[in-house]
């Protein structure tokens, strides 16, 4: 047996990073870390188009629109680092012997909140 501890994409419940000791990687455990990578993945990739067509919008975004769209590509590209690191890991590919600074936890609420379907659902502007 060569167990090796792989790294789960969610923090323990002390916000600290949760490990699997498994070598099965059909595993209910490890099946479900490869769906929530996945996700995030999956995630990023929807958020990252959706700002584009924000951006590129002949309509301008207002402030707290460009601020969202920002704020949810941050996570984005987190999240995306996050699973890559992940992967990493799991490869043998390790930053080193120092376990890199944990990122925050994948985010739950739905991104890009503010999407316009068309000008009417502005807010008015002053």
């Amino acid at each position: 047996m060569n167990q090796r501890l792989r790294r789960l994409p969610w923090p323990s419940e002390t916000g600290k990073p949760a490990y699997l000791s498994t070598d099965d990687p059909d595993s209910l455990l490890s099946r479900m870390a490869d769906s929530v990578e996945t996700t995030m993945l999956e995630s990023a990739e929807d958020v990252g188009r959706l700002a584009h067509t924000l951006l590129h919008d002949a309509i301008p975004l207002t402030e707290g629109e460009l601020r969202s769209t920002a704020t949810r590509l941050v996570e984005s590209v987190r999240d995306a680092t996050h699973v890559a690191r992940l992967r990493g890991q799991r490869l043998g590919m390790d930053e080193g012997d120092a376990e890199p600074e944990a990122p925050d936890p994948p985010n739950t609420r739905p991104h890009l909140q503010a999407v316009r379907t068309s000008p009417q659902d502005d807010p008015p502007r002053t």
